[in-house]
């Protein structure tokens, strides 16, 4: 579904992307962990366009996308949830939703999938007329996953869901991932709570200052000596 081969990117002198390439199957959870400067996030602006790319390719369903502006990527139903959300704050929650299917015109799909992410996000639904900007850490990260599911992804990136929130939550959230995942929308996750992402991972693969140092099976590396000692506290 997506690959990505030989990408590299730099901050002006600083090389954040050191060649790296892996690849999504339609279907699979498919988790980037490491540490903070790793390049995680900026793996993910390079696949939406939102940064500038010094080399690489990034095809998705056989389709070369290295060069389509950000919006355009977003047609092709690869949508992403950025860290710190990003919600339009002065909005209300179900402008918030609304916008999330501006690239839809099928006006009761869309109605069929708000109630999907009610579903979902029952809090949503308890807050749809309240300003977006007044929502609890938690809210707000359901309303971003909420609005992406709007547009129908078929892969959805994930930038660090759990960031912030209480682990009560984070298990909630995880949970509803998963959940998400198995109704059909395949999902790369970015993501500093390595055990959680780990755990609920068909694969992943662990960066380190900008290259890929190991994939495998999400369970196989919670198993692996180097993983323990550097991500996961053991």
């Amino acid at each position: 579904m997506l690959k990505v081969t030989d990408l590299h990117v730099s901050y002006g002198a600083i090389k954040a992307l050191r060649g790296v390439s892996f690849e999504v199957h339609e279907g699979e959870i498919i988790s980037l962990i490491g540490s903070n400067g790793a390049g995680k996030t900026t793996t993910l602006h390079a696949i939406s366009n939102i940064i500038k790319k010094d080399s690489g390719t990034i095809e998705f369903d056989g389709e070369n996308i290295s060069t389509l502006e950000p919006d355009k990527i977003v047609y092709k139903h690869l949508i992403q949830v950025p860290e710190g959300r990003r919600i339009f704050a002065n909005l209300s929650v179900k402008e918030n939703l609304e916008l999330g299917a501006f690239i839809r015109k099928d006006k009761s799909g869309i109605k069929d999938d708000m109630e999907k992410v009610f579903e979902l996000f029952p809090r949503i639904k308890e807050r749809l007329k309240q300003v977006a900007g007044t929502l609890s850490g938690g809210e707000l990260q359901m309303l971003a996953m909420g609005r992406a599911l709007m547009s129908q992804p078929r892969l959805l990136l994930l930038d660090e869901p759990s960031m912030g929130l209480a682990p009560i939550l984070v298990d909630e959230i995880f949970e509803i991932i998963q959940k998400i995942n198995k109704e059909g929308t395949t999902i790369l996750l970015v993501e500093q709570n390595a055990f959680k992402a780990l755990s609920i991972s068909h694969r992943a693969y662990v960066l380190e200052t900008g290259s890929i140092a190991k994939t495998g099976k999400g369970t196989d590396l919670i198993s692996d000596p180097a993983v323990k000692a550097a991500y996961l506290g053991g």
